[in-house]
C-alpha cells in the first residue's frame, strides 16, 4: 500500500540519512526501483514529473501500475508515489488520482502567491492523508520546460513556507537538474545551514542529485537534507546499457530484439544505480 512520505522523511531527518526519490518513466523503471528498494530494505519515493505522467497516459494509469506492482511483487518496504515539480492544477489531479504525496513548485511565483497557493494545497493534501513538498528558490537546469538558474533560496522565505504546515521543503542551494557543468560552483552549505536553523525539524530536499560528489551529499544530509532526487543518472545508466547491448549486436541474435530482452540490460543498470545511491544516502536497512 502506498504511504505518505512524511513518516519516512521524519525518521530520515532524525536518523541523519536520506531517502531517495527516483523518478519513474515506464514499467521497467518502476519495477527496477521497487525491486531494488525491497532488496535493500529501504524506503523509497517514486517521483513522477508532469511530462512522465502524460507519457504514461495519465496519473490514474500510474497509480494503477504502481499499486499492482506493490501487490504482485510482494513489496513490503514503505513506498510513496510523489508528483515532482507539480503545478497548481496538476497537484489537484494527483490528489484525485490517488497519489500519496505531491510537490507544489510555486518557486516561480512571487513569494506571496507561492505562500497562498501552498497553504491551500496543504489543506487539500492533508485532508486526504497525503504529504506535500513545497519549493523556495529555483533549481538550476530544466524540468518539463521550467528553467531555473539555480538561485539560492532566501532562508526567511523558506521559514514562511515551512510555517504553513508542509511536510518537507525543497530549497535552492546552487543545485541543478541534469548534468552539472564543469564550472559549477558547488552547493551553498552556508545557505543550507541558515535554512535549517530557521526551519528546525523540517526535512529538507536536495533536487538534482545526479553528479553531486558523495562528500557533498553526505554533508548536505548532516545539515538537514532527508530526501534526495535522482533522475538523470538512471536515464544515463539505462541509455548506456541499452547502447552496449545493441552495439554488441545482441538484438540480432536469436530473439534479442524482443523488448523484454532489449530493455533488460537497461533495467539492470537502473537497479545498480539505485542501490549505489541508497548506500550513499544511508537508507539501506532503514525500512
Amino acid at each position: 500500500m502506498l504511504v505518505s512520505a512524511k513518516e519516512m522523511l521524519d525518521k530520515a531527518k532524525a536518523g541523519h540519512y536520506a531517502v531517495g526519490q527516483f523518478n519513474i518513466n515506464n514499467l521497467e523503471w518502476t519495477k527496477a526501483i521497487l525491486q531494488t528498494a525491497q532488496e535493500c530494505n529501504s524506503p523509497v519515493i517514486l517521483g513522477v514529473s508532469e511530462g512522465a505522467g502524460k507519457y504514461m497516459t495519465g496519473y490514474k494509469t500510474v497509480v494503477g501500475m504502481v499499486n499492482g506492482m506493490l501487490e504482485e511483487l510482494g513489496i513490503t518496504v514503505p513506498v510513496a508515489l510523489h508528483l515532482d515539480h507539480g503545478s497548481y492544477d496538476h497537484c489537484y489531479k494527483c490528489i484525485e488520482a490517488g497519489f500519496s504525496s505531491i510537490m507544489f513548485d510555486g518557486s516561480h511565483y512571487p513569494i506571496e502567491e507561492n505562500i497562498a497557493k501552498t497553504k491551500e494545497l496543504v489543506a487539500a493534501a492533508h485532508a486526504k492523508g497525503m504529504s506535500i513538498e513545497a519549493e523556495v528558490g529555483s533549481i538550476g537546469g530544466e524540468e518539463d520546460g521550467v528553467v531555473g538558474m539555480g538561485e539560492c533560496a532566501d532562508p526567511n522565505e523558506c521559514k514562511s513556507i515551512a510555517d504553513l504546515g508542509i511536510d518537507f521543503l525543497a530549497a535552492g542551494i546552487g543545485n541543478i537538474h541534469g548534468k552539472y557543468p564543469e564550472n559549477w560552483k558547488g552547493l551553498s552549505f552556508e545557505t543550507l545551514d541558515a535554512i535549517q536553523q530557521l526551519t528546525g525539524d523540517m526535512p529538507l530536499v536536495l533536487h538534482g542529485g545526479t553528479g553531486i560528489p558523495t562528500e557533498m551529499i553526505q554533508k548536505a544530509i548532516s545539515l538537514g537534507v532527508a530526501k534526495i532526487n535522482v533522475n538523470t543518472e538512471c536515464q544515463l545508466s539505462f541509455a548506456a546499457a541499452t547502447r552496449e547491448y545493441i552495439e554488441a549486436g545482441k538484438d540480432q541474435q536469436g530473439k534479442g530484439f524482443d523488448p523484454r530482452k532489449l530493455l533488460a540490460p537497461g533495467a539492470e543498470a537502473i537497479k545498480k544505480t539505485v542501490k549505489e545511491k541508497m548506500e550513499i544516502f544511508g537508507s539501506v536497512g532503514k525500512a
